[in-house]
């Protein structure tokens, strides 16, 4: 397989199907005007697709193991594509939110596959280069994805929106054609373990999305009865229970948690305190967001070089270290004015591209092969719910702050970000402590 082709292909892949969640932000107004619904069912267009994205992600990772990539990638692209077509004929709420849940049970093939396929394919002293390529998409996305939504859904609606996801139909064949052909193996997945997963997530997110003591604890319940499957069942289950007796992977699923926390947290925060604290139009909110992610797809090669170069960990604490530097600024001059947001955020961007992407080869690194697509599914689905439950957390917290000041507000909760943020460097300066004891007793040894 060609990687120097394959993965600028992928990551334009994934940055369709991630603009697919920003675009939509800025059209929710006009959708819930269109269809004079509430903005609760308006926010289900957002937080619907969200679900559905991050448990499709994990059935592709797992599905990989039994089926070839190449199935699986025109399976899920077929689905985003067609169901996209579908979409821009919308024109109620039901047949909006139909294509909305099948566009996110195609859209996870890109993300689920794309770190199996470079773990599987590509050399280790390349791997670096190519997984940042994944997390460059990601973060033009998340930089491109309001500026774009807001033109498209101003001049031609939201339905507009729709013919930004049929362009995965272009680079459908051009990758299911490149990808090595692989043999099918015996199918061993775990449907009723996979129904468990999708309802623990869902039940969770509804319950913090709608604030539901009900859904809470129902979603609990729904985890017990997981853990007792897992102990009863232990061979081929969905999420692989050895996955949890290896400590790197749980330390580095938390850091990948926390890491989506303060990532999708600030982007919840920074068009909110641009617009209410500095009172910018959306258009201009997206173009001072748009320069960090601009920054970080011009030196996301460089950065993915460097990986491979100089080591994961390495990056891991250098990207980490420029977060709390970066959010604890936030936490106290987000007031000041608007260009300490697109100061900051220069910053941000490019520093968490690097951080997500050796994290995610280092994953790939300590898991043997026959963990490679459970582990690097449970980890994304983890990332995501991550990134769901600090929207979700920090809406909450916004609004229980009505009686102070807005601009203490928005840094109190910055603060409680950073808190997320040391920990997770604090975890990852334990992991490195820990990976570094065995090369000192080897060389004590010689």
């Amino acid at each position: 397989m060609n990687d120097r082709i394959v993965m600028p292909i992928w990551m334009f892949g994934i940055f369709i199907v991630l603009m697919n969640t920003t675009m939509f932000n800025v059209a929710i107004p006009g959708i819930i005007e269109s269809f004079n619904i509430t903005a609760d069912q308006g926010s289900w267009v957002i937080s619907g697709y969200s679900i559905g994205y991050a448990l499709s992600t994990v059935v592709y990772s797992r599905l990989s193991d039994s089926i070839p990539l190449r199935r699986l990638l025109l399976i899920g692209l077929s689905i985003l594509g067609l169901s996209s077509l579908f979409g821009i004929l919308a024109k109620d709420f039901n047949t909006l939110m139909t294509v909305r849940i099948l566009q996110s049970a195609g859209a996870g093939t890109m993300s689920g596959l794309g770190v199996v396929m470079a773990s599987r394919y590509i050399p280790y002293e390349r791997r670096g280069r190519a997984l940042n390529m994944i997390s460059t998409g990601s973060a033009m996305a998340f930089g491109f994805g309001p500026i774009i939504g807001g033109v498209i859904s101003q001049y031609f609606g939201f339905n507009g929106l729709f013919t930004i996801s049929c362009l995965i139909l272009l680079v459908l064949p051009v990758l299911v054609r490149m990808l090595p052909k692989e043999e099918t193996k015996p199918i061993r997945f775990d449907t009723l373990g996979a129904i468990l997963t999708i309802v623990n997530a869902s039940t969770l997110l509804i319950a913090l999305m709608q604030r539901s003591l009900l859904w809470f604890i129902g979603s609990l319940l729904s985890f017990a009865v997981h853990v007792w499957y897992l102990r009863r069942e232990k061979k081929d289950t969905f999420i692989n229970p050895e996955l949890f007796t290896r400590k790197e992977y749980r330390k580095l699923t938390a850091i990948g948690f926390c890491i989506l926390v303060l990532n999708m947290g600030n982007l919840f925060l920074m068009p909110l305190a641009l617009a209410n604290l500095a009172g910018e139009s959306p258009i201009t909110i997206g173009l001072m967001i748009a320069p960090g992610a601009i920054l970080s797809v011009t030196i996301g090669r460089f950065v993915g070089q460097w990986i491979d170069r100089y080591g994961n960990i390495t990056f891991l604490l250098i990207g980490q270290s420029v977060l709390v530097i970066v959010v604890a600024t936030f936490s106290f001059f987000i007031h000041v004015s608007p260009f300490v947001i697109l100061c900051g955020y220069l910053c941000f961007s490019p520093s968490f591209s690097a951080t997500l992407s050796s994290l995610n080869n280092e994953v790939s690194r300590i898991l043997p092969k026959h963990l490679t697509g459970s582990g690097m599914g449970l980890m994304q689905l983890i990332q995501f719910f991550g990134g769901s439950f600090s929207v979700a957390v920090c809406g909450i917290i916004l609004t229980m702050q009505k009686d102070i000041p807005l601009e203490l507000a928005y840094e109190n909760v910055y603060r409680l970000l950073l808190v997320v943020c040391l920990f997770s460097l604090a975890i990852s300066v334990y992991y490195k402590q820990a990976a570094s004891k065995p090369k000192k007793q080897s060389q004590m040894t010689k």
